[in-house]
């Protein structure tokens, strides 16, 4: 049985310098850059921290839990390979180490999400390449 092809959106034109980003993901232990001068945690990948201008980073393993901070639900998808999810929501999480970030959240019903939510970071082997993240509830396991 041949194996669907992936039609969501995948990571386009990534630089080298980010890619440790996106090995971590397939490694299922998320890293995320760190400033090396002044510790600012850096999400997006960036070339130059964006609190004191330094080019100096390390990569840097992050619990992958965080809390709820804004979300949305999307009702009407922007191309039909997501259409069949909808409604589904996408939630902007405060991580446990200061910085946010954003993916779909898994495993609740729209109507039941909550700002301020504990949830934990999930993976999906979007491709043979490609691990992408969502989040889903934290239950403390």
């Amino acid at each position: 049985m041949a194996e669907e092809a992936y039609t969501k959106f995948l990571p386009e034109a990534i630089p080298a310098w980010q890619m440790p980003f996106w090995e971590s993901l397939r490694r299922r232990e998320v890293a995320v850059q760190r400033c090396s001068a002044c510790g600012t945690f850096r999400y997006i990948p960036k070339e130059r921290c964006p609190s004191c201008h330094s080019g100096e980073c390390e990569w840097t393993p992050m619990t992958g839990r965080g809390e709820i901070y804004t979300y949305t639900v999307v009702r009407r998808a922007p191309t039909p390979a997501y259409q069949a999810e909808a409604p589904y929501v996408l939630v902007h999480v405060t991580m446990d180490e200061g910085f946010r970030m954003s993916a779909n959240l898994r495993g609740v019903a729209p109507e039941d999400v909550r700002i301020g939510t504990r949830v934990k970071l999930v993976y999906e082997d979007a491709t043979p390449e490609w691990t992408l993240f969502g989040f889903e509830p934290d239950t403390g396991g």
